[in-house]
């Protein structure tokens, strides 16, 4: 799972029961979350129950699994029970069975077959447009937009790199500071760890963070949360260079389409217009990996060289040359780096103490500054092995380490097994799944990242093997 997909499938593992039940009678969202959110074998689960009409036994379906993928079967039955996919039915005098929920089933036949007048996949408008939008014109506007987010959010280091026919609403900047990829700090706004680890990020994932925050300030804004979530699942099925209609839109709908409008996510010639675009930000929210990166290289990523290719250059001696005329990279790069000399397609500088201290004051870790050159080293770079000379990779994560001794991980502790056996099984299983992090055999405890799983297996135990 992609980390954009990860991201949304965080807020829907949120949500209950009656949310999906409302969602669900969308088709749109149906293969959306179909499509976005599955496994191949999740997949494969549901498109082999989809038609066969009746309950399928639990023994039938773990049949088609080979014993010696027994995490990945539990990994999907799991997910599927968790985004209410997938529900068991124990009816007396049978054996236990799955079925597959509704209306997800119903919404997922009407998505694949067609039909209906649910106007849930948007409907195309019926008259040509007066002013009609090109396919690149429509990147060349969310590019520009998305850069402007991105612009504002590093420009506070220095310069306002927003470019001058982009204008940011308050209501943007105020839902970066409220996700907490900025910070009011004085009188300016400073990027905060969460906005660095956000620029690092290919622009999808970056699309859906934002939107999970404008998700969570829904309610604030009287808009209705499931309505905003089945719009832009909407969104993400539709045909890039294509008009819709807006008249089938409800109130909430029409709203966002103002708000998204700011981000470059949507087009429309104006407010009052009858008709709007979606972008190629739009357009690849459900898509899958293989076109997302396609899709992000469609409209230049503006922490990419205009080539595709790297453009820093790192000295043994903490001497950076960045080869780049892009004023977004330039103030990402000064966010660490001591810049001192600028030429017509170059900026110079060095990584010292005091840059990489002041980084860390901002939340920025080493680890972040590391990935941030590794991945775009210029390819005289990476004929090196390693790519960055490890001097320099040692010294930036000495100079962080000079403030902090210790790094927290979020998680969860099991712990009071009542015999070895039992504790030796759970661990062994947490581990399997990928979620373990810590143990103490002799205290018979481990910690995981992630508790859904291994809660399941200890229900599905034949005794309670825990204390608390």
């Amino acid at each position: 799972m992609s980390g954009s997909s990860l991201r949304s499938f965080e807020y829907l593992e949120s949500l209950p029961g009656t949310v999906f039940n409302r969602l669900y009678q969308q088709p749109s969202t149906a293969l959306a979350i179909f499509r976005r959110m599955l496994t191949h074998l999740a997949k494969t689960f549901v498109m082999a129950m989809l038609y066969i009409g009746h309950p399928l036994s639990v023994a039938d379906l773990e049949s088609w699994v080979r014993p010696d993928s027994r995490r990945e079967r539990d990994q999907a039955i799991n997910l599927l029970e968790r985004l209410h996919i997938l529900r068991v039915t124990a009816d007396p005098g049978k054996p236990r069975a799955y079925t597959i929920t509704n209306p997800f089933l119903g919404s997922l036949r009407l998505a694949l077959t067609g039909g209906g007048n649910h106007n849930s996949f948007g409907v195309p408008c019926n008259t040509p447009d007066k002013n009609p939008i090109t396919v690149a014109e429509l990147d060349e506007y969310a590019r520009r937009q998305w850069e402007g987010v991105l612009g504002y959010m590093v420009g506070s280091a220095g310069a306002s790199l927003v470019d001058e026919g982009v204008r940011l609403s308050d209501g943007v900047k105020k839902l970066l500071k409220d996700g907490g990829l900025v910070k009011q700090r004085f009188s300016k706004a400073e990027i905060t760890q969460e906005g660095f680890a956000f620029i690092l990020q290919e622009v999808n994932a970056q699309v859906w963070t934002v939107l999970i925050y404008y998700l969570d300030a829904a309610e604030e804004m009287n808009m209705d949360s499931v309505d905003v979530l089945s719009f832009l699942f909407m969104l993400g099925s539709l045909e890039l260079g294509q008009d819709y209609s807006k008249a089938t839109l409800t109130p909430t709908q029409l709203q966002m389409l103002d708000d998204l409008s700011d981000f470059g996510i949507v087009y429309q010639h104006a407010t009052t217009s009858s008709r709007f675009y979606p972008t190629r930000l739009a357009t690849t929210l459900t898509s899958d990996s293989g076109a997302l990166r396609s899709a992000s290289a469609g409209f230049d990523n503006a922490l990419r060289s205009p080539d595709g290719k790297g453009f820093i250059v790192i000295e043994t001696n903490y001497r950076v040359y960045a080869y780049t005329t892009s004023q977004l990279q330039i103030a990402i790069l000064q966010l660490f780096t001591r810049l001192s000399t600028r030429y017509p397609n170059m900026v110079a500088g060095k990584i010292t103490r005091e840059s990489i201290r002041h980084a860390v004051a901002m939340g920025i870790t080493s680890e972040q500054i590391i990935s941030f050159l590794t991945t775009h080293a210029h390819p005289q770079m990476r004929k090196n092995n390693p790519i960055l000379p490890a001097t320099v990779v040692d010294q930036i994560r000495l100079w962080q380490i000079e403030g902090e001794r210790m790094k927290a991980t979020p998680g969860f502790l099991f712990k009071d097994f009542l015999t070895a056996a039992d504790y030796e099984a759970c661990s062994k299983y947490a581990e399997e799944i990928g979620v373990s992090v810590w143990k103490n055999e002799n205290r018979r405890m481990f910690f995981v990242t992630r508790y859904e799983q291994v809660a399941a297996y200890l229900k599905n135990r034949p005794k309670r093997i825990v204390g608390s």
